[in-house]
């Protein structure tokens, strides 16, 4: 099986809505069980369910949030896990840290969108793991036309015990991102 891992800090509010939004839509690509996507949290809050309004926003998106229960990030969750797509910059380090062959298959989720949008979806394999591992290896190869964007444009705000209106603008940086990434992991 191939595997996404996404990771936030508490794992309840970026890193679910993530993870059930991609195993939404690679499900229906490629059927339950091609591609796993979990996630975890740096300092997760280990058995909670998913933060109630990032909930709302995730069925709001068509997501379900049923069902989750937070995680701490361990190294042995990074193991065999074709991409990684954090939350932010902190994270993407933390991963690495953890696990320094990540540095292949670590990106934040607005990184990873934007290399998304360089990449040519026809030129990818259809095989889902396959998919996974070139999409991964192109982001690493285009890395570096990335150097003109803000850095703070690749991280994603964490709404937790915030107002709404940050919620509103997790959700505004959450979409058009998920569907550049979802444009080169889903063949079309």
């Amino acid at each position: 099986m191939s595997r996404i891992l996404v990771v936030c800090t508490g794992n309840i509010c970026r890193s679910p809505l993530i993870e059930r939004v991609l195993q939404g839509a690679l499900d229906q690509a490629y059927g339950p069980g091609a591609v796993e996507v979990s996630s975890a949290g740096t300092m997760g809050m280990v058995d909670s369910p998913m933060d109630e309004r990032s909930a709302a926003i995730l069925t709001e998106m068509g997501g379900d949030p049923a069902g989750f229960a937070a995680r701490r990030l361990t190294e042995a969750l990074l193991r065999d896990t074709e991409l990684v797509v954090t939350a932010t910059r902190e994270h993407r380090a933390a991963v690495v840290r953890m696990h320094p062959k990540a540095l292949r298959t670590a990106f934040t989720v607005r990184e990873l969108g934007h290399l998304a949008d360089q990449m040519d979806p026809a030129a990818l394999p259809t095989e889902p793991g396959e998919r996974l591992r070139a999409v991964a290896a192109q982001g690493v190869a285009l890395r570096g036309t990335n150097a003109l964007l803000d850095p703070a444009d690749l991280d994603v705000a964490d709404p937790y015990r915030r107002s709404d209106e940050t919620y509103a603008l997790m959700r505004s940086q959450l979409e058009p991102t998920l569907e550049s990434i979802l444009g080169v992991l889903v063949p079309r």
